[in-house]
């Protein structure tokens, strides 16, 4: 499975901004698609996941302000991320279950 991420930027603080993760290869129907971020500094962390039948896991730190979705017939995922905080600023990654497929990251800078 081959992942391809886009979307990151530099945005102010209260702004938004959508990522996009696109799979391919040999999909399996039962996937789980999530994204992770890790900050400088810090250890990678899950942001959201979402199962393909649609279920969703949200860290505590961006609930209520990110939106995980995705469109299964295209194999994409979406991170919608409005009201972002400086803290949100870190390498944004995109993940593939099963068997741990790793995309590789995009870069969120959010400006105070």
């Amino acid at each position: 499975v081959q992942l391809q991420a886009s979307g990151g930027g530099l945005v102010q603080a209260g702004g938004s901004l959508r990522l996009s993760c696109a799979a391919s290869g040999s999909i399996f129907s039962g996937n789980v698609m999530g994204w992770y971020r890790q900050a400088p500094g810090k250890q990678r962390e899950l942001v959201a996941t979402i199962h393909n039948v649609g279920s969703t896991n949200y860290a505590n730190s961006v609930k209520d302000r990110f939106t995980i979705s995705r469109d299964n017939a295209k194999n994409v995922v979406y991170l919608q991320m409005n009201s972002l905080k400086p803290e949100d600023t870190a390498v944004y990654y995109c993940d593939y279950q099963p068997g741990n497929y790793w995309g590789k990251g995009t870069q969120v800078t959010v400006s105070s």
